[in-house]
């Protein structure tokens, strides 16, 4: 998402990003934050990540329809450097840039074969690409026409049979669930429907190896931006369970958008999420790691 209201922000940006916070997660521990730069003017404003199953290559995405891939490299465990190919502009199905809210990118889903997709919010939509240099357009809902204006398609996740999934980051009342979309068999449908809990938003989302569904959530105070990762089951009846993996304090961390989860290690489940800096100079791009304690825990307990 674009933050509509950016003097709110500098101003309370500026005043406040230097006092440091410290969040208790009872479902994640932290790994670490490292903080990426590149020197190309197109560069920040991701939102969205995805990551190889053993985390060493990376595909990011930004809110202006650029796309990047690169590696990561750790020393145990902590990332200690990253290095990307050219930043490269995604085009529409006639082959020509976009710009505006019509380039407004911020869902991401590579499955295992075929193309990647992308959901745009501004004109909100779903487009596969094989290339980055021409799009292939999914059908569209109706009811996508009636989400709210900065607040449409901004999650979007693909499951291990293929199935891509998708929400609004706006439900229209505070009391009003975010209805879940799949796509499949050619088709859109609504499939659950996720509880909306406090001032938290969606905004990024993917699967685990046992096809359990992550929501990257975000929370902007007015002087900060604090981070929620709910996860939750799905079946052909909806959801099923509902955990809080992680809660950050305000201003730990930057606007993470974009979320990727994957294993480390058998019996491991990491999560690697980014942020959108907004262009702004008092914001960073931020690449932030937590391990899940449950499966740490596991890992222990084992013979």
């Amino acid at each position: 998402m674009r933050l509509r209201s950016r003097r709110a922000l500098n101003a309370a940006l500026a005043g406040l990003m230097a006092f440091p916070a410290v969040a208790d997660p009872e479902g994640a521990r932290f790994i670490g934050s490292f903080q990426w730069q590149m020197d190309d003017p197109a560069f920040g404003g991701f939102s969205a990540i995805e990551l190889s199953e053993d985390g060493t290559t990376f595909t990011v995405l930004s809110d202006r329809a650029v796309l990047t891939s690169g590696r990561i490299t750790r020393h145990e465990g902590r990332i200690t450097g990253v290095t990307a190919g050219p930043l490269t502009r995604l085009r529409n199905p006639e082959g020509r840039r976009m710009a505006g809210h019509v380039g407004d990118s911020e869902g991401l889903a590579i499955g295992s074969s075929g193309p990647m997709f992308v959901s745009f919010e501004g004109v909100d939509r779903v487009w596969a690409y094989e290339d980055p240099a021409r799009a292939l357009p999914l059908p569209r809902l109706a009811e996508w026409d009636g989400l709210e204006p900065n607040g449409g398609l901004e999650a979007l996740a693909i499951d291990a049979d293929g199935a891509l999934y998708t929400l609004p980051e706006r439900s229209g009342q505070a009391n009003q669930p975010f209805p879940l979309w799949r796509f499949r068999d050619g088709a859109w449908q609504q499939v659950a429907e996720i509880p909306r809990r406090g001032g938290f938003l969606p905004v990024g989302a993917d699967f685990d190896a046992e096809d359990r569904f992550y929501l990257l959530e975000r929370e902007f105070t007015g002087i900060g931006f604090r981070s929620r990762v709910r996860r939750f089951g799905l079946d052909e009846a909806g959801i099923t369970g509902e955990e809080v993996l992680l809660e950050s304090a305000l201003l730990e961390h930057d606007n993470l958008e974009g979320i990727a989860v994957w294993s480390p290690a058998p019996g491991h489940i990491r999560l690697t999420m980014i942020s959108d800096d907004n262009f702004f100079p008092l914001q960073s791009t931020q690449i932030v790691e937590y391990d899940l304690t449950e499966s740490l825990a596991e890992a222990a307990a084992r013979p």
